[in-house]
């Protein structure tokens, strides 16, 4: 939405005219600034190349409307010379060409940003209707509207959900609850450990079992005996010389004795 319109074209004619009453028309706020320039004959190209390098010198305008009438190829000629499409180019600010009529074509026209058929919908092109945007903000303004009442009412819908939920009328059932399946729970466990010790209970009794009929002392209770030597069990009968001191054991205690 520019606010200043550069408009590069001859000071005379209708063209001028037909900018000012299109682009006031379309938006009163609008300010055009008019640089007149040659638009044919020798040495106009140019002017308007000079004029184009002003406004961006200046910063004069948001956009650049390059217009005139139509004309035949001669009077248009001005158009296609290379000075005024290198400034064309160059120039920082976005160039509207709107040269001849509808069916005229020029370099300039393909050296522009935009190609406008006319210098009257050059005019459009460049300023946006501000009754159309009026009803723009007005309908985008409904459909805020809308959006939030709809928002509203399913964040009502949320709320009343939520105040109805068991949470928040019976906060204490969920607790008990928990607590009624915590007492199950403890009562699993208990039943698990109390099974548990009697089965290692039962591998208790078999192990002590065992371990008693494998014991040593359960074959000195049968009459045998156990001979030791400075603290070792002796196997055999070469492992023990006369007058030597050895050590016997009973079921019952234990006797020293003198090898003979």
């Amino acid at each position: 939405m520019p606010k200043i319109i550069g408009v590069l074209t001859s000071q005379t004619g209708s063209v001028v005219r037909d900018i000012i009453n299109v682009a006031t028309r379309r938006n009163p706020n609008v300010y055009i600034k008019i640089y007149p320039v040659p638009v044919q004959g020798e040495g106009a190209a140019k002017k308007i190349a000079d004029g184009i390098e002003y406004m961006n010198r200046k910063k004069a305008a948001d956009v650049i409307i390059l217009a005139r009438g139509g004309g035949t190829l001669e009077d248009l000629w001005p158009f296609n010379e290379e000075v005024l499409a290198n400034s064309i180019y160059n120039s920082e600010i976005p160039i509207i060409s709107a040269v001849g009529h509808e069916t005229d074509f020029t370099i300039a026209d393909f050296v522009a940003d935009l190609r406008a058929p006319t210098p009257s919908a050059a005019a459009e092109l460049v300023v946006p209707d501000i009754y159309e945007v009026k009803h723009k903000i007005i309908s985008y303004q409904d459909r805020l509207r809308s959006s939030l009442i709809k928002k509203v009412e399913i964040m009502k819908f949320r709320y009343d959900k939520c105040i109805s939920s068991s949470v928040i009328k019976e906060p204490v059932r969920r607790i008990n609850e928990n607590y009624i399946k915590l007492d199950a729970y403890i009562k699993q466990l208990e039943v698990s450990i109390k099974a548990k010790i009697e089965r290692e209970k039962v591998k208790y009794i078999e192990q002590v079992s065992k371990l008693d009929a494998y014991s040593p002392l359960k074959t000195l209770t049968r009459g045998y005996s156990i001979i030791e030597k400075n603290g070792k069990i002796v196997k055999s009968q070469k492992e023990v010389q006369k007058d030597e001191i050895i050590n016997i054991k009973f079921y019952d205690g234990e006797k020293q004795a003198k090898v003979k």
